[in-house]
């Protein structure tokens, strides 16, 4: 016989590893999960990383899936008394009418240091962007994303053979040390908020496989942080040469110059940039296998 859990009851919205860690740390704690909603795989994406549904239902929790939070969804949750909302990675908005439901709050992992790197693909405009950290941020949810007032931060490092996911990883963990470090103040209502500075927000938004045109005006140090911000497990740098779409997986920065998209050199395969050239170390032609240059 079940015994019943005396603690809040808490509704999770999650999704990728950081939901998948998150949730895992929530069940380690004995914390009262009453259900967890989450996303079913996009067949078009590469997944990489373990479902939140499969640890939830191993471990005897609810799972919904509903492709967005209607009217019918919100009745149900409602019927269900969460008294604490926690969203980790989910990819849909939450509507109003959700966030207003737990007397306790409702509050978001984001996968950066906020205010900065509000939006989408946080981790993959850091590493783009060339930063040297970012971090998760737990914070209050409001109808307007990413703005709400921050609990707590912690920061990792992004070195400079980082992939994004590499970072993404970083930020995992980092996401369930806050949860672990803040979930008693949240269930007893005592965190301490601290409200973002507006002066420092910056928001990026949505990346698409077409972003990852390589322009090769732009200087090696620049397209290298393209080609890590967009390699496995996100769809990839790429340019054209001879008719022919060319995935860059693999690549880094070196000293010379040359011609921006002039090849100077196969062994190793050079190629000029806007400043300095890029050694391509793993390619692929589209439609062919992936190759070691």
């Amino acid at each position: 016989m079940k015994m019943e859990n005396s603690r809040p009851r808490i509704a999770i919205f999650a999704y990728s590893e950081v939901g998948s860690l998150c949730l895992e740390e929530l069940i380690k704690s004995g914390a009262n999960v009453i259900v967890v909603y989450t996303h079913n795989d996009d067949p078009n994406e590469e997944i990489w990383f373990r479902l939140v549904k499969d640890i939830a239902l191993k471990n005897n929790i609810p799972v919904r899936t509903p492709l967005k939070i209607g009217e019918a969804d919100i009745e149900e949750l409602r019927g269900m008394e969460p008294e604490l909302i926690l969203s980790f990675y989910y990819r849909a908005m939450i509507p109003k009418a959700v966030l207003e439901l737990p007397r306790l709050g409702a509050y978001n992992i984001h996968g950066a240091l906020l205010p900065k790197y509000r939006g989408r693909a946080c981790v993959n405009w850091a590493v783009l962007n060339g930063e040297r950290e970012t971090g998760a941020t737990l914070h209050v949810m409001t109808e307007f994303a990413d703005r709400g007032d921050i609990v707590a931060q912690k920061s990792v490092p992004i070195v400079f053979t980082d992939t994004a996911r590499n970072v993404f990883m970083k930020v995992a963990f980092a996401a369930r040390d806050l949860i672990a470090e803040s979930l008693h103040e949240l269930e007893s209502g005592t965190a301490k908020l601290t409200p973002q500075d507006e002066s420092k927000a910056t928001k990026f938004g949505r990346r698409r496989p077409e972003d990852g045109k390589i322009d090769w005006n732009k200087s090696a140090e620049s397209v290298y942080n393209l080609v890590r911000a967009v390699t496995h497990p996100f769809p990839g740098a790429f340019t054209h040469w001879d008719g022919k779409k060319i995935y860059i997986w693999e690549a880094f920065p070196r000293e010379g110059s040359a011609e921006p998209g002039e090849i100077i050199s196969q062994n190793p395969l050079l190629v000029g940039t806007g400043r300095g050239l890029l050694e391509v170390m793993r390619y692929q032609p589209e439609g062919e296998p992936e190759r070691d240059a």
